[in-house]
């Protein structure tokens, strides 16, 4: 006979919200990384992947890379440094938004100059973060995936 009361047993509810069960609807955020440094690149994907539900589903390693091969990845987010070869971030990111309107790029620099900024909102990028911010990168994601812009200026310099 079980000891256990009606009242001590949990429902399959209870059960579910206290074990993480992700929805079978519940779609994969898709990332594409696109900066030269491969070391960025892999503490990118890192911490990216070390949330639940998003994957790097590409990288680039120069704006004209992403331009040539952003179709082959289709994804939510493109993570996109500023200052690379062949092509800067901020070019490839006009041509892509060019390309694709709906595309969602966040811009990563190590100098968040305030021209950089409203260079990048007036080219139609939807964020921008210092590099040097795995919070501000973190949070700007989620704000993007959810309709929103985020552009860090505390610490943005004239």
């Amino acid at each position: 006979m079980d000891s256990t009361s009606e009242s001590d047993r949990l429902t399959m509810g209870e059960l579910r919200s206290l074990l993480y069960f992700p929805p079978e609807e519940e779609a994969l955020i898709r990332i594409f990384v696109v900066d030269d440094s491969a070391i960025f690149r892999t503490q990118l994907r890192a911490l990216l992947e070390g949330r639940p539900g998003w994957e790097v589903v590409g990288e680039a390693v120069n704006g004209r890379h992403a331009v040539d091969t952003f179709h082959e990845h289709m994804p939510h987010v493109t993570v996109m440094d500023f200052v690379m070869p062949e092509m800067d971030g901020l070019e490839a990111a006009r041509r892509l938004i060019r390309r694709y309107p709906s595309v969602i790029i966040l811009i990563v620099t190590a100098d968040p100059l305030r021209q950089l900024i409203e260079d990048a909102k007036t080219a139609g990028v939807k964020g921008l973060c210092p590099k040097s911010k795995p919070d501000c990168l973190l949070k700007a994601i989620e704000t993007l995936i959810n309709g929103g812009t985020h552009f860090h200026q505390e610490s943005a310099v004239a």
